[in-house]
């Protein structure tokens, strides 16, 4: 949790003052416990109290506002904090995208960039300043009883020593306790968004979601966690009583010598009741700290994971001439696979429209985000207007490329803000005039809200085609010199397919553009053809060049009788 103190950065005058309010309030209340305590001593031995009554008037205010700032200042510097740390848990699931997001569930991640980062507000508004307090506070009190007597500090300390150590009694218990909690909670919510997003399915097949078992695993942590929480609670109160009686004991045996002023009895036995409060505090924190551990390491996995690209340079300057070239490029996905491209090889010119095909699994779509630069090739290289994309920032790199995906992510904003997506800056005329030139435009006007329509999560309002023209106004509005395209039109009617092919040559005009094809309809409209076949380039050329190849001619063939 120490790594956490380094996050509190511009918070940190907040929480110190927090702190500080906690120390003051615990003071206050064991000054004014004593002095009452002195009051009625006083009172019931006949003597003039007066000046404890003042004390105590002065006293009480700063009881009830104390505990309020310590609160209110606490709770202020735990939320910045805290929104802090979400932004840079945020900020490394863009640097880690997308390889480090296909080895996670994205409900557990989710779980952890919401619900793990929210369980950090236990340590910064409930824990620290206690902590301090009982660090200090007691201090302050064996040190009062100590000049009433220094045996009545010497009955108290053994109690008091052994209730801050009752946490660090099952430790280990309970930080594997938490782990397993916090486990189970993301696999939880992982489960939960996967059963969402299958609902149709599992209705269709009459299926059924595995909550029920995940659920049970949940009891049981929480079960266990109740358990060590209980007897921790347990051996608490039972310490606190101990050391009470130990001090009320010694107080009497020093009264009855004629060592200690009766009227100092009720004084001790107060302030040492007093004494406990701020540890105990911290104990009964304490048992759910294991939580709060497991939820900081899960956020520190992923804040220290190594992202599978890292920029040469932070900044670049001059033009950049949107040819790429693939030259022998070799890249495999994990040690322990095979390649996934071995050799490939080819260029697309400026303006020039290059289809990638070959069967399912020959390298088109890791060639696509291989150049995307989603990860580093292994080796060759890959260049951009003779610059290896290495020697391009990351952000630069992508102002240059834009994307038209198969499966077309559409967020639950509306249309517009969808299509926005591409040049955030832009203007409503210009996301209108992206729209019109996707075809697009005339579908949207047709929606009830128009360009203000929210079309559900997942674009699930939306048809194939309507998703994929979305998808193409914003790579318009972005307006980047090179495009890459996965096979948009794979999972359409003829209807859909030929409007969504209209709006991709609008698209690709004067784009340096990669294709990644599967319907003959999109390799013909290429001006060349490059043929992949396990990772490798085996053939070039244009599409009436390359039907003279038998590998082509095998590729295309189960779509029409003449490919020609």
């Amino acid at each position: 949790m120490t790594r956490f103190l380094a996050l509190i950065g511009r918070h940190r005058p907040l929480l110190i003052a927090a702190v500080l309010s906690g120390i003051a309030h615990h003071l206050v209340v064991l000054a004014s416990a004593g002095t009452g305590a002195w009051v009625v001593s006083r009172a019931i031995t006949g003597q003039e109290f007066t000046g404890g009554l003042i004390l105590l008037g002065v006293l009480l205010p700063f009881v009830g506002v104390t505990p309020w700032l310590e609160s209110y200042l606490a709770h202020v510097a735990a939320f910045r904090v805290l929104a802090d740390i979400r932004g840079r848990v945020y900020a490394a699931f863009e640097r880690l995208a997308p390889g480090y997001l296909l080895e996670r569930r994205s409900g557990d991640l989710g779980a952890a960039a919401i619900s793990d980062v929210e369980q950090l507000e236990l340590w910064f508004a409930h824990t620290l300043s206690p902590l301090v307090s009982a660090a200090t506070v007691p201090v302050a009190a064996l040190t009062a009883l100590g000049t009433f007597d220094p045996a009545l500090a010497l009955a108290l300390a053994p109690a008091l020593i052994l209730l801050a150590t009752v946490p660090s009694w099952l430790r280990r218990r309970a930080e594997s306790q938490g782990e397993e909690l916090r486990a189970q909670v993301g696999e939880l919510n992982a489960e939960a968004v996967d059963t969402l997003q299958g609902l149709r399915e599992l209705v269709t097949f009459g299926a059924t979601p595995r909550l029920g078992g995940l659920e049970g695993r949940l009891l049981r942590a929480k079960l266990a966690h109740a358990r060590r929480s209980g007897l921790e609670h347990g051996v608490t109160n039972a310490l606190t009583v101990i050391g009470l009686l130990a001090v009320l004991v010694t107080a009497a045996l020093l009264v009855s010598g004629g060592s200690l002023d009766p009227a100092l009895f009720p004084v001790a036995v107060v302030l040492a009741a007093t004494t406990f409060a701020p540890v105990i505090a911290v104990t009964d924190v304490a048992r759910d700290v294991n939580q709060v551990v497991a939820a900081g390491r899960r956020i520190m996995t992923i804040l220290d994971t190594e992202p599978p690209v890292r920029d040469r340079v932070t900044s670049f300057s001059g033009e950049v001439v949107p040819r790429v070239v693939f030259d022998r490029v070799r890249f495999r996905y994990a040690p322990a696979l095979p390649d996934a491209v071995t050799d490939a090889t080819f260029a697309v010119e400026p303006g020039e429209t290059v289809a990638l095909v070959g069967h399912s699994g020959a390298g088109k779509s890791t060639c696509a985000s291989l150049l995307m630069r989603f990860w580093d090739v292994a080796d060759g290289t890959i260049t951009i207007g003779g610059h290896d994309l290495r020697d391009l920032p990351q952000d630069h790199l992508r102002s240059l490329i834009t994307l038209v995906p198969q499966d077309v992510y559409l967020f639950n904003v509306p249309l517009k803000d969808n299509i926005r997506l591409g040049r955030p800056q832009a203007t409503d005329a210009e996301v209108v005039a992206a729209a019109k030139a996707a075809l697009a435009d005339e579908f949207i006007t047709g929606l009830p809200d128009g360009y203000d329509t929210v079309p559900g999560e997942l674009g699930a309002r939306l048809s194939g085609g309507q998703r994929q023209r979305i998808a193409i106004a914003r790579a318009l509005l972005k307006d980047a010199p090179i495009l890459i395209m996965d096979e948009a039109v794979s999972n359409l009617d003829a209807e859909s397919e030929q409007e969504v092919n209209q709006a991709m040559r609008q698209a690709r005009e004067g784009r340096t553009t990669l294709v990644i094809a599967h319907r003959l309809s999109t390799i013909r409209t290429a001006d060349r053809v490059v043929m992949l076949a396990d990772g490798r380039t085996i053939a070039r050329g244009t599409h009436d060049d390359l039907l003279e190849d038998d590998a082509y001619r095998r590729l295309l063939a189960g779509q029409v009788a003449d490919v020609r």
